[in-house]
């Protein structure tokens, strides 16, 4: 889900880096494609990839046998 959103957010930067436009208060595209940065750093260290069920003891759940 964060890889996700970190996509979104380097769009939305890249289309303002391309646009060579800022939002109000200083935000420009390097912000957005720091935060997409810190938003994938997040994801590759498992932040948010829990299972909901935590009844079967692991996060791939129960395995066939």
């Amino acid at each position: 889900m964060l890889a996700i959103v970190s996509a979104i957010i380097f769009g939305l930067g890249f289309l303002l880096d391309l646009l060579n436009t800022r939002i109000a208060g200083g935000i420009s595209g390097t912000t957005f494609m720091l935060l997409g940065l810190c938003l994938l750093a997040l994801h590759q260290a498992g932040v948010g990839t829990a299972s909901i069920r935590k009844s079967y003891g692991s996060w791939r759940g129960r395995s066939r046998r």
